[in-house]
């Protein structure tokens, strides 16, 4: 069978298992649906967090960003995987002991203030639709590859499972499907892996592949390098980026990690607080099979890309090259008109004045989408039709499966943080759940409009959401659980004051002209976020000393829940 006839055959069979497992745990109630009735066993609800977590920018665009970026693209690995073990270890079981399952839920009652409440819910709502579009790019890449359809119609079907799955099933719904996609996204993140290492090194084990000997002797690694100094790049093993912006990068994804509510949510599905304890570590431990191999899947496709395209002539390319041209996210330009292509950086004026070209100098040849790498990866290397196949299905289940908890994330906040605890709080647990599901139709519509337009590449866009994160929940959470006297007037002006000034940075630098020579300190876009938590902060402490402590008994709670035995469940009321 062709490529295309496997990848309808894979991803069919797992559609049908997402959908068949919705339908098997679809949501009967309020507390199914926002907490999976609290009944959720440790290790299921460790895969279900890592599907969670690791989305289409883990899966698709992280080793897609480190093999263009190299040493420099260690940013994402070091602060998604460090922020998972901040969130699992400072704020999980806090959190779950609180008893409130959702971000905004537990800001309102720790502030004691529906203003404080409403401000969480904007920022939650805001910082999902962020991450969620991300996700809906991804899915429109895998399907117009692969099922040969327009992107936009490729998001319009992500669109369509999400809907069903989603709306039908809730949390009870999305944790079960969640478990089955994360074994999908992991066996198909490993296999092509595997075949790589061993047909370049002779190593199965793609983590020590990486730095293995070539059959000419020298290290794959050190081959890359010699091809990057080659073509004008840096070295792929040096660090280029500002010392500064990688720390800030890597600051604004840990942190950021902290606030994001859709994998904070998680911990309130299991029965006790040791549980959630216990599940975030079996969390860790399926998330690092995924993160530990990034690195070396990146470091194989950027050396099998270099060696199959550069100066090679366009005619004789293999098809998958052609293949992946008519999707838009791969482009030749032949500058030069010698029917070869010269790709290199034509950005480094030292390299550029020792080319010469056949007719003259023109450039760069190459437009390379670098969220393609990962999905084009296994057809570069020329690997079975099957794995072809089957890495489409698993990029297709980390985008769904972040998608849906996303989309769970804005659903609630409305029906219940809005409806529930503002609006019409004697609204009947019937009347909710309708409420819900009608706000995730609704957020999967807009949402996969957004995922039509991405600003940037996946990664670049989670990253944004991250620095959101950051800038806004992750003050109020650390001080709300540790710091007793802080009062709901410093809480509600940080998260505002962090979230506008993080917002405004980004949209100024992506869509308002600003360059990045005029970087505040030469901190990108991506790490802002870790300023406006310091903003936040700072801003949050100064208010709490001019304004009245809180009441005696939410300081009393505070002093309880830093003690997180027992726990009681998670209730939807």
């Amino acid at each position: 069978m062709n490529v295309q006839l496997w990848t309808f055959v894979i991803v069919g069979i797992t559609f049908a298992l997402y959908i068949g497992v919705a339908i098997w745990a679809r949501a009967g109630s309020t507390s199914e649906f926002y907490v999976a009735g609290g009944g959720v066993h440790p290790v299921l609800n460790g895969m279900a967090t890592a599907a969670d977590w690791m989305s289409a920018a883990s899966f698709i665009s992280m080793a897609g960003l480190i093999s263009f970026m190299g040493h420099d693209g260690a940013q994402y690995l070091l602060g998604w995987t460090g922020g998972y073990v901040l969130l699992a270890l400072l704020l999980a079981p806090y959190l779950r002991k609180f008893g409130k399952f959702t971000v905004p839920d537990f800001i309102g009652d720790r502030y004691y203030s529906q203003t404080a409440r409403i401000v969480a819910v904007i920022c939650a709502i805001f910082v999902s639709f962020t991450y969620v579009v991300g996700q809906m790019k991804g899915v429109g890449i895998a399907f117009s590859r692969f099922l040969e359809v327009e992107f936009s119609t490729g998001v319009l079907i992500g669109v369509g499972i999400v809907f069903f799955y989603a709306v039908l099933g809730g949390m009870k719904g999305i944790t079960y499907t969640q478990v089955a996609q994360y074994c999908v996204l992991i066996f198909a993140f490993l296999v092509p892996a595997i075949f790589l290492s061993v047909i370049m090194t002779g190593n199965p084990i793609p983590q020590i592949g990486m730095g293995g000997t070539l059959e000419d002797g020298s290290t794959l690694l050190t081959k890359l390098d010699q091809l990057h100094t080659d073509l004008g790049f840096k070295e792929y093993t040096i660090a280029d980026k500002p010392m500064i912006d990688l720390f800030f990068v890597t600051a604004a994804l840990m942190l950021g990690t902290a606030g994001l509510p859709h994998v904070i949510v998680r911990f309130f599905t299991v029965p006790r607080v040791s549980d959630a304890r216990r599940s975030a570590g079996w969390a860790l431990v399926f998330i690092a099979i995924l993160y530990t191999t990034a690195p070396a899947i990146a470091v194989f496709a950027r050396t099998n890309l270099i060696n199959t395209v550069n100066n090679q002539e366009y005619t004789s390319l293999p098809s998958w090259f052609n293949n992946w041209e008519t999707t838009g996210l791969l482009a030749f330009d032949d500058k030069n008109r010698d029917g070869k292509i010269q790709y290199y950086n034509d950005g480094n004026p030292q390299f550029v004045s020792q080319v010469a070209e056949p007719n003259g100098w023109a450039g760069n040849e190459l437009t390379i989408d670098r969220d393609i790498i990962v999905l084009a990866n296994p057809e570069i290397a020329q690997l079975p039709a099957w794995v072809i196949a089957l890495v489409v299905a698993g990029g297709l289940a980390a985008a769904l499966s972040t998608a849906a908890g996303l989309m769970l994330v804005i659903s609630t906040s409305i029906s219940h943080d809005i409806l529930k605890k503002w609006l019409k709080p004697d609204i009947s647990e019937k009347g909710e759940l309708r409420a819900a599901r009608i706000a995730i139709g609704v957020a999967v519509l807009i949402a996969g409009y957004a995922g039509m337009n991405p600003p940037d590449y996946v990664a670049a866009i989670v990253a944004f959401a991250f620095g959101l994160a950051a800038a806004s929940f992750f003050p109020a959470i650390i001080l709300g659980i540790f710091y007793k006297k802080m009062n709901m007037q410093g809480a509600v002006s940080g998260m505002i004051v962090g979230i506008i000034f993080t917002a405004a940075y980004i949209i100024y630098f992506k869509f308002g002209g600003g360059t990045p020579d005029q970087y505040w300190w030469g901190i990108s876009p991506e790490g802002i976020g870790t300023l406006g938590m310091i903003i936040n902060f700072i801003v949050a402490l100064t208010v709490n000393k001019f304004t009245p402590e809180p009441p005696a008994n939410i300081q009393e709670i505070v002093e309880d829940i830093r003690i997180p035995r027992g726990s009681g469940s998670a209730s939807a009321h």
